[in-house]
């Protein structure tokens, strides 16, 4: 089905096509010495998953909290306009801010599909390219499950206009590196942090397990970037390392207004004034703009840009405490948290297996 008819505003045009320019490079040494690379492929190709049969979708998603999110976390929360109204209007809203949100997952997982397309063809080295390769089937699963979460919720939005902007940079630079470095670090490193947001809130189990698969995945495909960049960088001259660490910086400012979701307020008509007030001047939002970054900022130190442009962008964004979060025992936190949901729905199916059985 296509999701046309969900939209809460009409589509100026069905499709966004972005010219681009880059060299596709063959590898005749069919290289295989890079073995953290095809270790990384390995799992790749073993922990394929399919998105059909592993999430129960005959979960049902409450209308005005179809993820089951504590009330804090809604953007608007302790805004004056927002506490004054009806708990239908609230609902309303909550709504739309879900809605919005997996949207933007949904486009910004097509978004990974096509750059990790790119990668294949323009990454130099085959070890490279074998495990892109699995991570482009992983980015399809991805936007199947977003999409099918989307329809079940009823609802849809356009894509945002601050990941609009970094896509086009990030698909039409030509340069291998730079697709890795804003689509592997930047865009899934915030994906990571908004996902697990959900993953460990959500009261809707459908929402908490398909945040987790994804998450599972993810740090999978982050893996893969700190593995290929950390050896490139300190090749680079001072002045192409330059070059990357402001676009990183600009990048991580422009994904930090990412999840203001001023579409959602303006077309419920909300007073957009005092909108964007509360987001600007809320604790909550700050806390959560802040967290955002908690995966990002320390692969960028791993990775080996940490120049002065970088602590001097990172600090004044109030983030560069993160710089030594322990990155891998957070993704061995993902994969074991991906492993409970699994163990829970064994149990359950399990449980329902036996009692159909002594009905027998």
């Amino acid at each position: 089905m296509a999701l046309d008819p969900f939209y809460a505003k009409a589509l100026e045009d069905s499709q966004w096509k972005v010219d681009q320019s880059y060299e596709a490079i063959f590898d005749w040494n069919y290289s295989d010495d890079r073995a953290d690379l095809l270790n990384l492929y390995s799992k790749g190709k073993s922990m394929q998953w399919d998105g059909e049969h592993r999430l129960d979708w005959d979960v049902e998603l409450e209308y005005g909290n179809p993820m089951g999110l504590p009330e804090y976390l809604f953007p608007l929360a302790g805004a004056e306009f927002y506490e004054k109204m009806s708990v239908e209007d609230k609902k309303l809203c909550r709504q739309h801010q879900q809605a919005w949100v997996n949207s933007q997952f949904l486009h910004g997982e097509q978004g990974a599909l096509l750059c990790s397309a790119k990668i294949v063809t323009n990454v130099p080295d085959c070890e490279a390219k074998f495990y892109a390769s699995t991570q482009v089937i992983d980015e399809a699963r991805h936007v199947e499950v977003y999409k099918r979460f989307i329809e079940k919720l009823g609802l849809a939005y356009p894509i945002t206009g601050p990941l609009k902007t970094l896509l086009d940079q990030v698909l039409c630079d030509s340069r291998w590196d730079m697709t890795y470095l804003g689509m592997q670090v930047v865009i899934e490193g915030l994906a990571l942090a908004a996902f697990s947001n959900i993953r460990d809130q959500a009261e809707n189990p459908l929402a908490a397990a398909l945040n987790a698969y994804v998450m599972q995945d993810e740090a999978r495909h982050v893996a893969f970037g700190r593995l290929a960049l950390r050896e490139y960088y300190p090749e680079l001259m001072e002045h192409e390392r330059n070059e990357r660490e402001e676009f990183l910086v600009e990048a991580c400012y422009l994904m930090r207004d990412r999840f203001q979701a001023l579409e959602v307020w303006e077309n419920l008509g909300l007073p957009m004034k005092e909108c964007v007030h509360h987001l600007d001047n809320s604790q909550g939002m700050a806390m959560f703009r802040t967290h955002l970054f908690s995966r990002i900022v320390p692969i960028v130190k791993d990775i080996g840009l940490w120049g002065d442009k970088i602590v001097d962008g990172y600090t004044k964004m109030g983030i560069l405490g993160y710089a030594n979060v322990d990155v891998e025992a957070m993704q061995e936190d993902d994969m074991r948290i991906a492993a409970e949901h699994d163990a829970r729905r064994q149990h359950v199916d399990s449980t329902i297996a036996l009692g159909e059985t002594a009905a027998e």
